[in-house]
């Protein structure tokens, strides 16, 4: 009885392990008998690229050469051996702003940093000088001598007429993935973020196309290819992109760049008056609007006062309420660049206790 149990098991083990066996060994088999019969599957025909897709293509071919990939090292001590040494602290974008070298990027891209290599597109590597910056707009200016074969700058736009869900093409280098595009379209006008000191940075435009580490100091485009701004900030608690980007606007950048080139440094308009806000604050309350003067700059060219229609100032409400949403843009019709020293002496002619402005 036990033998012939024996036997039956033996039996049933065995023609189990020869079905799992020729189980397991069917693919191969087949594939041996069919592989004479195996071909690649015919690729189906795509057809023409939409209008849509041809455009984004064309924008960042043309403007690729121009984008700049930025690697920054910071200089540090050894404690015990005192020898002094470079390591990698960061990595950021950059863009071509004009045909002398000169490459726009971010201040807190190369703010602490020792050293600053600038890569092009064409894998060429070339070490960057500071030329100036502005932390206040979050802008800096780099030169690098490139030399033959330099990339042309791409074409500056305005926000003037910029509307709210306009295409716009952001090219930068997230995380280190050099050269990458992202679209979207502009989500929002004149954001605020907290700047440099005690001024924000105003104007910005918002984005939901994506930004993330890396893409800062990169250029955001237009569906025409032209510079709309420089890619700067992220609303996110994960440190990824979250569909909140900022940029700081072109004509910020087209203001406050020529200065950084030519001066190494920008100075910010200024109406030239001292005032006291609780002065201020006690007029509000009696119903008289504006500010009251209390001291003019002394420093300037003196100039007759111009009429009252040839001083502009761009603010969002009464000066007295908020000193610092007030910026000169304009007179004599001339750039607050070669202007904002005249304001003091087109104000000269007035009694400062008499003067308000609104």
């Amino acid at each position: 009885m036990n033998f012939w149990f024996f036997t039956r098991l033996v039996s049933v083990t065995v023609a189990a392990l020869l079905i799992v066996a020729a189980w397991q060994s069917f693919p191969l088999v087949s594939g041996i008998l069919l592989g004479r019969f195996a071909e690649p599957r015919t690729v189906a025909p795509r057809g023409d690229l939409a209008a849509s897709e041809e455009s984004a293509i064309a924008i960042f071919e043309n403007a690729r050469d121009s984008v700049v990939f930025i690697t920054t090292e910071k200089r540090m001590v050894d404690p015990w051996t005192r020898s002094v040494y470079d390591v990698p602290s960061g990595s950021g974008s950059g863009f071509v702003w004009d045909g002398f070298g000169h490459a726009v990027t971010n201040n807190h891209v190369i703010a602490g940093a020792s050293r600053a290599i600038v890569r092009l597109a064409d894998g060429r590597g070339f070490p960057a000088r500071l030329v100036g910056r502005a932390p206040e707009h979050d802008l800096a200016v780099l030169h690098i001598g490139i030399g033959a074969g330099r990339p042309a700058p791409i074409s500056v736009g305005t926000i003037k007429d910029l509307r709210v869900g306009q295409n716009v093409f952001a090219i930068g280098n997230p995380f280190g993935l050099d050269w990458t595009m992202t679209t979207g379209i502009v989500s929002a006008l004149n954001r605020e973020l907290p700047g440099d000191g005690d001024l924000p940075i105003r104007g910005l435009i918002q984005t939901d196309a994506a930004i993330n580490p890396g893409n800062s100091g990169g250029p955001l485009l237009d569906s025409a290819g032209r510079l709309l701004g420089v890619n700067t900030a992220i609303f996110s608690p994960s440190g990824g992109s979250a569909g909140i980007g900022f940029a700081v606007p072109v004509d910020t950048v087209n203001r406050v760049v020529p200065q950084l080139i030519a001066r190494g440094r920008y100075a910010p308009p200024r109406l030239g008056i001292r005032f006291d806000p609780q002065v201020d604050a006690a007029l509000a309350r009696n119903g008289t609007p504006g500010v009251l003067v209390l001291a003019i700059d002394p420093e300037g060219v003196h100039l007759a006062p111009p009429p009252a229609h040839d001083i502009h100032c761009e603010n969002t409400g009464n000066i007295g309420s908020n000193k610092k949403n007030a910026g000169l843009t304009g007179i004599f019709g001339k750039a607050t660049i070669q202007a904002f020293r005249v304001i003091a002496f087109a104000i000269r002619s007035i009694s400062p206790t008499d003067l308000k402005i609104a």
